[in-house]
C-alpha cells in the first residue's frame, strides 16, 4: 500500500457506511475502539445536520484514491476562558492498519489544523497497550507526555491511557532544519 497517495478528504455520504462499522461490527473496532453497541445512527444524523465539520469538531476520511482507509477526527479542548486547543484521533479499517497510513493521516491532519486554526496545541490519546498507535504518533512528531491512570472503561475493566501532543513550535522547528 502506498502511503505516498493517502489522503484526508470530507465525508461524504456514501462514505458513511464504512465509517459505520467501527459501530456495528465489533472485530472492526478491536481491539482498542470496540466500547459496545451504542447510538447507531449518530453519524448520519450529525452528516446531515453539519457534514461532520464545526467549529468545535470535525471528522475526514483518510482514502487512497478511491479506497476508504478509515477517519481521523478532533474535537475542541477549552482550557481556559480565552484558549483552547485540539485532542484528535485516528480509526482505521482493519486491511489499512500497520502499513503506515496512521502515522500518514495524523501527520496530515496536524498540518492541516495547524494551517487553518489559531491553535498552539495538538494532542492525541491511546490505550497504554496500544504500542501500534503509539509508534505512529511518535513518528509523526508528537512527545509523550503521561501516563493517565483508569481513564478508559473498556470490555469490562478500566484501562490506562498514554497522552501525546505536539506543539506549533515542534512542526515550525522541524522545517526550519530543513
Amino acid at each position: 500500500m502506498s502511503i505516498e497517495r493517502v489522503t484526508l478528504r470530507p465525508v461524504a455520504e456514501d462514505d458513511l457506511p464504512a465509517m459505520e462499522r467501527f459501530l456495528m461490527e465489533p472485530r472492526t473496532a478491536e481491539p482498542f475502539q470496540w466500547f459496545g453497541w451504542w447510538d447507531l445512527r449518530r453519524w448520519r444524523r450529525q452528516w446531515a445536520e453539519t457534514g461532520l465539520i464545526t467549529e468545535d469538531s470535525g471528522q475526514l476520511m483518510v482514502v487512497r484514491d478511491d479506497e476508504r482507509l478509515g477517519f481521523v477526527a478532533w474535537r475542541k479542548i477549552v482550557s481556559s476562558r480565552t484558549t483552547h486547543y485540539w485532542n484528535m484521533g485516528i480509526a482505521l479499517l482493519p486491511e489499512a492498519r500497520g502499513k503506515g497510513v496512521g502515522t500518514e493521516a495524523q501527520r496530515q491532519l496536524v498540518r492541516y489544523l495547524f494551517a487553518h486554526t489559531h491553535v498552539m496545541r495538538i494532542e492525541a490519546d491511546t490505550e497504554s497497550d496500544n504500542i501500534a498507535e503509539q509508534r505512529a504518533l511518535e513518528k509523526a512528531g508528537f512527545t509523550r507526555e503521561g501516563v493517565l491512570r483508569s481513564v478508559v472503561f473498556r470490555d469490562g475493566r478500566w484501562r490506562d491511557g498514554v497522552r501525546y501532543s505536539i506543539l506549533r513550535d515542534d512542526i515550525d522547528a522541524d522545517a526550519s532544519r530543513g
